[in-house]
């Protein structure tokens, strides 16, 4: 799952097309200034028995990171994901907590749930503020006592299982809002890791681009095209909301529809990179010194221009 590839770590999941379907981002690189520092906080968090609260935007790699930090500890038990925005509010407990034989209507045998399975290992809560706030009690209390309450059970189960969490939103704000749980968020906030957008690690850009493209150039039994030097500017000006999944998804395409040995912006499905304050300020210096009406006329397009792009 960790290599080196392009001179650079790379993070990734084997068998990536038979991964969980939790995993939106099937890789990371750490090529990028913010990425190597995101790299050294996670290699010192990693072994350490506290809880981990990772936050970025969906698609950026933030499971790839928690099944790295499960790795790299001395946990021999699961590895468990679980995403809290799919979790029956109805049976919450019990999916979280598990529950005791004959608790449920055709129950006939207890089941551990996540918490249980979990045990020696890792959690991993995905979008943990969409959990209901009693959850966020329960799981607070499991956490501190070690200890978990089946539902329709007497007596505590035991459980010794390290949490990593995440989310895309602020929980500061949702603490504040009232949504969240503050003694769980605190507890959290031990171990935190930010994982900046994939249009914030630029330098990212294009070593994933070339890991996609010689992935699926081998899925596809392909010659690997270049990636040439617009697509390369196009590619690092196009702002990622969908992060590393989009990113994914774009060089498939592009590999697909080009003809050549090169990747050419028109394959890449992207809206073209507005133009550089560079290129704009040396348009603009051109048409001053020439003063005409006309070409005053396009100064004031390209004045324009410079707006939006600020």
């Amino acid at each position: 799952m960790s290599f080196e590839a392009f001179g650079q770590p790379l993070l990734t999941f084997p068998d990536a097309e038979k991964s969980p379907l939790s995993i939106r981002a099937k890789a990371l690189v750490f090529v990028d200034p913010r990425s190597r520092q995101l790299r050294q906080e996670l290699e010192l968090l990693a072994p350490r028995s506290i809880s981990v609260l990772i936050r970025g935007e969906t698609g950026s790699g933030k499971e790839l990171l928690a099944r790295h930090i499960h790795r790299a500890s001395d946990r021999g038990g699961l590895f468990v994901s679980v995403n809290c925005g799919a979790i029956s509010p109805t049976y919450a407990d019990a999916e979280l907590f598990g529950y005791a034989a004959g608790s449920y209507s055709g129950s006939a045998s207890s089941r551990a749930g996540w918490f249980g399975s979990a045990n020696g290992g890792t959690l991993y809560l995905d979008e943990i503020g969409d959990l209901p706030l009693p959850i966020q009690i329960k799981l607070l209390a499991a956490l501190e006592n070690h200890e978990v309450t089946r539902v329709g059970a007497h007596q505590p189960s035991p459980v010794d299982v390290r949490l990593v969490a995440a989310t895309s939103i602020d929980l500061a704000q949702a603490v504040a809002a009232g949504k969240f749980n503050e003694r769980l968020y605190h507890y959290l906030s031990e171990g935190q890791l930010e994982l900046p957008a994939l249009r914030e690690r630029v330098g990212d850009i294009l070593s994933l681009s070339e890991y996609f493209l010689g992935i699926y150039s081998q899925r596809l039994d392909l010659p690997v095209p270049l990636i040439s030097e617009a697509a390369q500017h196009l590619l690092e000006q196009h702002s990622w909301p969908g992060n590393t999944r989009e990113l994914e998804n774009v060089i498939h395409f592009a590999l697909l529809v080009s003809t050549g040995d090169e990747i050419l912006p028109e394959h890449l499905n992207l809206p073209e990179a507005p133009p550089s304050l560079v290129q704009i300020e040396q348009q603009a210096a051109q048409l001053i010194k020439n003063g005409t009406a006309a070409e005053r006329s396009a100064l004031k397009k390209l004045l324009e221009s410079l707006t939006q792009t600020l």
